[in-house]
């Protein structure tokens, strides 16, 4: 159950919440807050926390609505802004000093969005700078910022599942004596590439346990190809992952090629500690709002 400060409703709910106004507006319904106060403190709970949640069940909404005293009036449902990017209205409204870049935009949640919305085509222009500083706040400098300043994990519960591709390589140069070992799959720790491989493939699949803002994802593709370059005495690592998820997958891939040449490092180490290790970069990636990316 969502109650923003700046909105002046606390758990009493002698007020018409924000989350309730969404839920409301979303099922047709402008329900008085003398309609409001007269529902039981459960009916009025319910429909902040039906507010409260990405896709609003109108038909709850409506139940409830209608047995408040004088019964709601019934308008046109009106819906969330658009996730993508700020209305020129409400950046308008908000001025330069309050910036809300669209990545910024696209990590909050509908309820937040709803209430800038709100707030900023409502009579009392002076809530807006303190719904601002509460729902926006630190976070316009970073979606990965909290609006207090703390770092968060995006919220990608809104985005619609796409299929998602990254590639990453990495490269591992050694001495003579170290390659040799490779190439002749002589190393005492055992097959330095087929290992690597098995590495990759694991360190993909846990890329969110080492990455602290990383999502989970379910995997449906890691494939890995380690070769030889002779001329350099290196080992070359190239990564495909994909998915189909709310999320793209490049950290999957330069993490996975990444620990893939650390693996190569460890076994090869007793005979080259002077390894060098790169350079490790994205090569390309598809899907999502942000689009194609080449090297």
């Amino acid at each position: 159950m969502k109650l923003y400060a700046f909105d002046g409703a606390d758990a009493s709910l002698d007020l018409l919440p924000l989350a309730a106004r969404r839920a409301l507006d979303h099922a047709g319904c402008k329900l008085s807050l003398e309609g409001f106060r007269s529902l039981p403190i459960a009916d009025r709970e319910q429909l902040v926390r039906l507010g409260s949640q990405d896709a609003v069940d109108v038909t709850l909404v409506t139940g409830i609505a209608l047995r408040g005293k004088p019964a709601p009036e019934r308008i046109p449902p009106r819906f969330d802004p658009s996730p993508v990017a700020p209305g020129d209205d409400l950046l308008a409204a908000l001025g330069d000093t309050r910036p809300i870049p669209p990545a910024s935009w696209s990590a909050l949640s509908p309820l937040d969005r709803y209430a800038l919305l709100k707030v900023a085509r409502g009579k009392s222009p002076e809530r807006l700078a303190p719904a601002y500083a509460e729902i926006v706040g630190q976070s316009a400098f970073s979606s990965h910022v909290s609006p207090t300043g703390g770092v968060r994990m995006v919220g990608v519960g809104g985005k619609q599942p796409t299929l998602r591709r990254a590639e990453a390589e990495s490269r591992v140069v050694m001495n003579a004596e170290a390659f040799e070992r490779v190439s002749q799959a002589s190393a005492p720790k055992g097959d330095v590439l087929g290992t690597a491989r098995v590495a990759a493939i694991m360190a993909a699949k846990r890329t969110s346990e080492l990455i602290p803002l990383c999502h989970p994802l379910s995997l449906t593709k890691v494939d890995v190809a380690l070769s030889l370059d002779a001329a350099a005495s290196a080992v070359h690592v190239e990564v495909t992952v994909e998915c189909f998820d709310r999320t793209g997958v490049e950290m999957e891939a330069l993490t996975a090629a990444s620990v893939a040449s650390l693996t190569v490092y460890d076994m090869l180490k007793a005979f080259d500690r002077g390894m060098e290790i790169g350079p490790t970069r994205l090569l390309q990636k598809s899907g999502g709002r942000s689009g194609d990316f080449q090297a």
